[in-house]
C-alpha cells in the first residue's frame, strides 16, 4: 500500500464548498470565543435579576470556564469515536440551545447549570474547527487557514465586551446569550449540508486518567477563578483546591507515562515542534487574556471611560492582530516560520515596554499606538506557531492536538489572570506604603491635621480623605505598569524556546518531514 505522509491533507475541498464550509465553521468558532468575554460587562446586571450576591454572580463565568476545561482534552477521542463533523454538529446544537437557556433563566443555580452546558458544547468547537480547516485547505493554503482561525480566536474576545455592552445597554442582558441563536443556526445548517465527513478510529479509553485530568482541571480553574476573593492561601477552601490539582495532575502524569493505553499518545509529547509550541500557546494566553484583564479597568478607572470607550480603544489590538495574521497567513511557507514567531515576540515586549511609560494623565493615542504593535505581535506569533506545532504530526493526532493548544492558551490566561490580579493588589499596598512615607508636614503643609481643624474645622476630614485618595490612585497607577513590566519580562524570557523548534517546511518543497507514516 503506498503511503502518505503524516503532514498531508486528507480531505481538501473545491473552491467554492471550502470557502463555505470556511464560513460556518469560523461562525461556531466567533460564537464560542465571543461568549467567553460578552458575558462579562453584563455581570452586574445579571446580579440583580437574578438576586444574586457579588461573590456568587462570578460562578456565571466560572462554570462556563470549568465545563470547558474538563470536556476539553477529550476532543480527539469524542471525534475519533463518532466522526469530528457528527461532533461539531452536535457541540453547535448543544451551544446554541444552552444559550438560549441562560437568556430565559430565572435563577442563579439554572444560570449556572446553563453555563455549564454552554461551556461543556463550546469546548469541542475551537478544536474541531482547527483540524478541519487545516484539513480541508491544500498545503500552500493552510497558512491562510490558520491565519483566519486565528483571527477568529483573537479578536472575539476583543469584541465580546463592546458588543455585550452595547445589546446590554441597548436592551438587556439577555441578549448576550439571544444573540447566539440565529448564528448557530446558520453555521449548523452550513457544515451539515458542505462539511466532508471524516473517518471513526476505535480507541481505547482511558477513563481513569481523564478522571484525573477532569479533577486537576476544575481544582486549578476554582484555585486560579476563586483565590483572589479567598484572600489567596489564607483560606482553607484554595489550599485544599491547589493540593488537589498537584495530587491529581501527579497522579495523571504518572498513568500517562505507565498506562498501556493512555489517554493521549505519548508520541505526541516527543514532536519537539508540538511540545514546545504547548509552552509558546500557554504565553499567548497570559499575554493575549491578561492583557484584557487589565487594560479595559485601567481606562475605566484611572482615565474615567465608558466601558463602550473603553472597548473601543482596546478595539485597535484586534485591528492590528487583524491585520498581522493576514500578513503572517502568506508570509507562512516562504520564510521560517520561527523568525516569524521570534518577530512577533519581539514586537510583543516593545509593545508591553510602551504600556510601561503610560502616564497617569494622557491623551488615547499611546493607549492605540501600543494596542496595535501589541496586536501585531499576536497575530506573527499565533499563525506561524500553529503551522509549526501541526506540520510534524500525523493526521489523526490534529483534532486532539488542537485540543491540546487551546487548552493550554486556556490554562496560561486563566493563570495570567490571576497572577497579574494578585500582583496588582500586591503592588498597589506597597506602592501605597511608599508613597504614604513622604507625605509629611513639610512636603505637604494640608497634611499637618492640627492646623486644617484650627482653620476651617469642617474641612480637615476632608482634605485628608482626598490626599489618601489621591496617594491611592498614584499606587494603583504604579502596580498596573508593575504588571505590564512583569508581562514584558515573561515575553522576553520564551523568546530563547524558538532554539527547540524545528524550521517549518517550506510550502510544496517536500523536504524532511518527522519521519511518520499514517
Amino acid at each position: 500500500m503506498a503511503s502518505t505522509p503524516d503532514n498531508s491533507p486528507t480531505h481538501v475541498l473545491p473552491t467554492g464548498e471550502r470557502i463555505i464550509v470556511t464560513i460556518g465553521v469560523m461562525m461556531a468558532v466567533l460564537l464560542q470565543v465571543l461568549d467567553t468575554t460578552i458575558a462579562n460587562v453584563a455581570l452586574p446586571h445579571m446580579q440583580a435579576s437574578l438576586s444574586a450576591t457579588q461573590d456568587s454572580i462570578n460562578w456565571v463565568l466560572t462554570s462556563y470556564i470549568v465545563a470547558s476545561a474538563i470536556a476539553l482534552p477529550i476532543s480527539g477521542w469524542l471525534a475519533d469515536k463518532v466522526g469530528r463533523k457528527r461532533l461539531l454538529l452536535i457541540s453547535v446544537v448543544l451551544f446554541t440551545v444552552a444559550s438560549v437557556l441562560c437568556a430565559t433563566a430565572t435563577s442563579l443555580p439554572e444560570m449556572v447549570l446553563f453555563r455549564g452546558l454552554q461551556g461543556i458544547g463550546g469546548a469541542f468547537i475551537v478544536p474541531l474547527a482547527q483540524a478541519t480547516l487545516f484539513d480541508i485547505n491544500p498545503r500552500d493554503k493552510q497558512g491562510q487557514a490558520m491565519a483566519l482561525f486565528g483571527g477568529g480566536v483573537m479578536i472575539g474576545p476583543i469584541l465580546g465586551p463592546v458588543l455585550g455592552g452595547w445589546l446590554t445597554d441597548n436592551y438587556n442582558w439577555r441578549w448576550v446569550f439571544l444573540v447566539n441563536l440565529p448564528v448557530g443556526i446558520i453555521c449548523a445548517l452550513l457544515m451539515l449540508r458542505f462539511m466532508p465527513k471524516t473517518e471513526t478510529h476505535e480507541r481505547k479509553f482511558d477513563l481513569f486518567g481523564f478522571a484525573l485530568l477532569g479533577i486537576a482541571l476544575a481544582a486549578l480553574q476554582l484555585f486560579l477563578d476563586r483565590g483572589q476573593q479567598n484572600d489567596w492561601f489564607q483560606s482553607w477552601e484554595t489550599i485544599i483546591e491547589l493540593g488537589v490539582a498537584i495530587g491529581a495532575g501527579w497522579m495523571f502524569v504518572v498513568q500517562m507515562v505507565t498506562a498501556k493505553h493512555p489517554l493521549f499518545e505519548r508520541s505526541m509529547f516527543a514532536d519537539r515542534n508540538f511540545a514546545t509550541g504547548l509552552v509558546f500557546m500557554a504565553v499567548t494566553g497570559v499575554l493575549l487574556l491578561a492583557g484584557l484583564a487589565l487594560l479595559p479597568p485601567l481606562l475605566q478607572t484611572m482615565y474615567g471611560y465608558s466601558v463602550l470607550q473603553s472597548g473601543f480603544l482596546t478595539a485597535p489590538r484586534g485591528v492590528g492582530t487583524l491585520i498581522s495574521m493576514l500578513l503572517a497567513g502568506r508570509l507562512v511557507g516562504k520564510f521560517d516560520s520561527r523568525v516569524l514567531v521570534g518577530i512577533g515576540v519581539v514586537l510583543m515586549g516593545v509593545s508591553l515596554y510602551m504600556m510601561t511609560g503610560f502616564a497617569i494623565d494622557q491623551p488615547a493615542r499611546p493607549v492605540i499606538v501600543s494596542g496595535v504593535v501589541q496586536g501585531l505581535g499576536l497575530g506573527l506569533i499565533f499563525v506561524p506557531l500553529q503551522t509549526l506545532a501541526f506540520e510534524t504530526l500525523a493526521p489523526r493526532m490534529r483534532t486532539t492536538a488542537a485540543a491540546m493548544l487551546n487548552l493550554s492558551r486556556n490554562i496560561g490566561g486563566s493563570v495570567g489572570i490571576s497572577v497579574v490580579g494578585a500582583q496588582l493588589v500586591r503592588m498597589t499596598q506597597v506602592a501605597h506604603a511608599d508613597l504614604a512615607q513622604h507625605i509629611t508636614q513639610q512636603t505637604i503643609p494640608t497634611a499637618n491635621s492640627t492646623l486644617i481643624q484650627t482653620a476651617i474645622p469642617t474641612a480637615g476630614p476632608l482634605v485628608l480623605a482626598y490626599i489618601n485618595g489621591e496617594i491611592t490612585r498614584q499606587a494603583l497607577f504604579i502596580a498596573y505598569l508593575d504588571d505590564f513590566k512583569l508581562m514584558m519580562l515573561v515575553t522576553f524570557a520564551v523568546l530563547p524556546l524558538l532554539l527547540l523548534m524545528r524550521r517549518g517546511n517550506r510550502a510544496g518543497s517536500g523536504g524532511p518531514q518527522h519521519a511518520a507514516m499514517d
